[in-house]
């Protein structure tokens, strides 16, 4: 069945009047010539309110009356600077936009060759809501990957690629840095004595207690079973001394409550203090692994300092 033209523009002006998505045309001096109740809707706004306006217009009367879409300033002029840099700036145009009773919408725009341009809008909340469930989803997934899931510090692969990252930062400009390895002494007669239950307490407290003595930009994470491990950088032997007896002070002045009994726990600690141009991160691990075994040959619940004669023996 044949039909003219005029039907058709009518059948097309009639489904684009009902329909939920909205629908403008502004002409090429930006004045809004048409658009259906929809658009009208999203904006917030009757349409013949709209219509005849120019588009930095419809923009700053939206903006003053807190209606149609959030920005992230509360300066018109530099909403309007913003707007008008990415307006007509291309022939097809693809965005989001968030309304501010929390709805998304998908604007399409489309410029003819006599500076006309069609705006249509969808609204696209369900997938934008689904969007952000896997986003969040994935990042929950990556925060597990980089994190230890009894404590919740930095598992060792994370501890290890953030002290390779900041060694390479402190080797610019030659600081000294600070790698101590924290192992809690005769950690097997807990979980013998009391269960492992008793046992994963123990280091959720310890993983605490070391936290707060810590500054926020100082790297720490567990390395191994009982073993815990902290990057400082820029740092001096004077201060790096006062860090790790402060930790072990925290763990051994502070026995765990579990179940009517207190638990007790110390801390040997391995200390390796030296240049970051000189050394890579295995030359820092291994002098601090050398220097807690001495403080575990020594007696336990101490901090040491790597020596070179301890290398030798």
């Amino acid at each position: 069945m044949a039909i003219d033209r005029e039907q058709l523009a009518n059948k097309l002006f009639e489904f684009v009047q009902g329909n939920e998505e909205g629908y403008a045309i502004f002409d090429a001096n930006d004045h809004l010539l048409y658009c259906n109740q929809s658009y009208g809707k999203i904006l917030g706004f009757d349409a013949k309110v709209l219509i005849g306006r120019t588009f930095l217009d419809i923009i700053s009367l939206c903006f003053n009356s807190d209606k149609g879409f959030k920005t992230d300033t509360d300066d018109l002029d530099v909403l309007l600077a913003r707007i008008s840099t990415q307006w007509r700036s291309n022939n097809y145009r693809l965005f989001e936009m968030q309304s501010h009773d929390n709805r998304w919408f998908l604007f399409s725009e489309i410029k003819n060759d006599r500076g006309e341009i069609l705006i249509q809008t969808k609204q696209v909340t369900e997938q934008k809501v689904l969007e952000q469930k896997l986003l969040e989803s994935r990042d929950n997934l990556r925060q597990l990957a980089l994190t230890d899931e009894l404590t919740g510090v930095a598992n060792r692969r994370c501890f290890v690629d953030s002290v390779e990252a900041e060694l390479h930062r402190c080797r610019r400009h030659n600081y000294q840095v600070a790698y101590m390895i924290l192992d809690l002494d005769f950690f097997k007669n807990v979980n013998d004595s009391y269960g492992h239950q008793a046992g994963d307490l123990v280091l959720q407290s310890v993983a605490k207690r070391v936290k707060k003595q810590l500054r926020d930009y100082d790297i720490f994470g567990r390395i191994g079973g009982e073993e815990f491990a902290v990057f400082l950088g820029r740092t001096q032997v004077e201060e790096v001394l006062v860090v790790a007896e402060r930790i072990r002070e925290a763990i051994a002045d502070n026995p765990l409550l579990y179940q009517g009994n207190s638990i007790s726990v110390t801390t040997s600690i391995g200390i390796s203090l030296c240049s970051s141009v000189a050394h890579t991160y295995q030359d820092l691990y291994n002098r601090a692994d050398q220097a807690l075994y001495q403080a575990k040959a020594n007696g336990r619940n101490m901090c040491q300092f790597y020596r070179e004669e301890h290398a030798a023996k």
